[in-house]
């Protein structure tokens, strides 16, 4: 039986104030999501909120390990991005490790 290291999802549910401002957020989250290798799998698009509290927009990305999506996250080049996310919207972010 061969070992694989599981990989890694950063889920996140946001609330945008701003969608102009929000432009240049996702410029920025999009190279830094490409710097780490990793693979966005939804990202805005319909959605529909079946139960509890939700979101206007969800995103998805998958990296190659649940430390690689830390990676992503707490870098310098995703900070650059959170900066500018931070004054048009609310959200709501977490890692989880794949199966």
């Amino acid at each position: 039986m061969s070992e694989h290291t599981p990989k890694g999802y950063l889920v996140g549910r946001v609330s945008v104030h701003d969608m102009e401002g929000y432009k240049a957020y996702a410029a920025k989250a999009t190279a830094a999501i490409a710097q780490h290798g990793g693979k966005v799998l939804a990202r805005g698009g319909r959605a529909e909120i079946v139960e509890g509290e939700g979101r206007m927009r969800n995103v998805v990305i998958e990296f190659s390990s649940f430390e690689a999506a830390r990676a992503y996250f707490f870098s310098p080049e995703y900070e650059a991005a959170r900066r500018i996310r931070w004054p048009i919207s609310i959200g709501d972010f977490v890692i989880v490790e794949g199966v």
